[in-house]
């Protein structure tokens, strides 16, 4: 009897585990989905003049968002 109770808070306790990390996981991609269109939307804001300034062009705004947030594209 004694094993089953154990063996029943090892398993909740493994299955309250996955969970966090589930939540932590799903929080991350949250996190970096809202940091990469907002990324997005602070860059489309600039003129062309100060996009050129920073060396982007506006075609370039996506690929440098996805890049900062994600790191590179492989």
């Amino acid at each position: 009897m004694a094993h089953s109770i154990a063996s029943a808070r090892t398993t909740a306790a493994t299955l309250g585990h996955e969970a966090l990390g589930l939540f932590a996981t799903a929080a991350k991609r949250f996190a970096n989905y809202r940091a990469y269109h907002r990324t997005v939307h602070e860059l489309s804001l600039l003129s062309e003049r100060e996009l050129a300034d920073l060396g982007l062009h506006h075609s370039e705004i996506q690929r440098v968002a996805y890049e900062l947030v994600y790191g590179t594209r492989r």
